[in-house]
């Protein structure tokens, strides 16, 4: 397979093959082929990561989209580059400490990571069909602000193919505006394989959204959300939600801890109540 995935590819790099537009798929249909080979090689993690991974390689999701210029296809290159980095952290279940535990079983964890920092781990149970709380979270994104009072807005950007977007959200001030008013540029992607969807996410660069007057640009990534069908009841979703984040500014690393961990617990508790609320037509 190797040697056949080599002649493709070294095809493409002539000048006269160059605008084929089968032979390059043709190439990327190989590749992806050959990542997927080698990829079910690699030692387990648990199922539903080794699904996702397995499956969500970049050249086989695009090969029914339009073209992407350099640009976008570095926005996409990221996007999945902070989906895979998630899910090897989340794979690593050594060394997570909790951080809370809510009376309705919601829980945080944490850990320190040499290159990333302290990241932190929400796990709950939503009441809701996983398609319902995927819709809330991609479809309803924009309206983020309406329910959680931690969010000023999100807005999207740009839109890159199916499940690409590039996002400008404001927080929302702290209570006593003990952390003052951040916003964030980034790049998001989502997946959906079988019954899992992950939605990850980075920060980035956009030229058209320099940093904002009254607020500090501060730095997520990766992070992501994983949804899944709660064994035994597809009427409720585990929901795991990954943050790492830096504020930047002048701030204690123990508010910062405190901070981001009461985010994640209130964050559970907002969507809980967005999600029970009738639907208007």
């Amino acid at each position: 397979m190797l040697p056949a995935t080599s002649k493709l590819c070294a095809a493409i790099s002539y000048r006269h093959l160059r605008n084929m537009t089968g032979l390059r798929r043709q190439a990327a249909v190989a590749i992806s082929q050959e990542l997927s080979r080698l990829a079910c090689r690699s030692p387990g993690p648990s199922s539903w990561i080794h699904q996702v991974r397995r499956r969500s390689s970049l050249l086989s999701s695009r090969l029914e989209e339009k073209p992407f210029s350099d640009m976008e296809m570095s926005y996409i290159k990221q996007g999945e580059e902070a989906l895979q980095k998630s899910l090897r952290i989340l794979e690593d279940q050594d060394d997570w400490k909790t951080e809370t535990v809510a009376g309705n079983g919601d829980k945080v964890l944490s850990k320190v990571l040499p290159d990333v920092g302290k990241v932190f781990r929400l796990e709950v149970v939503v009441d809701q069909p996983l398609d319902t709380v995927y819709g809330e979270l991609v479809d309803n994104m924009e309206q983020m602000g309406d329910w959680n009072p931690n969010v000023k807005e999100v807005r999207i950007l740009e839109k890159i193919g199916k499940d690409t977007v590039i996002t400008h959200e404001k927080s929302a001030p702290t209570p006593g505006n003990i952390v003052g008013p951040r916003d964030f540029v980034s790049v998001r992607c989502s997946r959906r394989r079988g019954s899992t969807c992950v939605l990850a996410g980075m920060s980035t660069t956009y030229g058209a959204m320099p940093e904002q007057e009254g607020f500090i640009r501060a730095e997520n990534g990766p992070t992501c959300m994983v949804l899944r069908p709660l064994p035994g009841s597809p009427s409720q979703t585990r929901l795991t939600w990954l943050l790492s984040i830096d504020l930047k500014g002048w701030l204690p690393k123990t508010i910062i801890n405190q901070v981001l961990s009461q985010t994640q617990v209130d964050f559970a508790k907002h969507l809980r109540q967005r999600l029970a609320q009738p639907v208007t037509c």
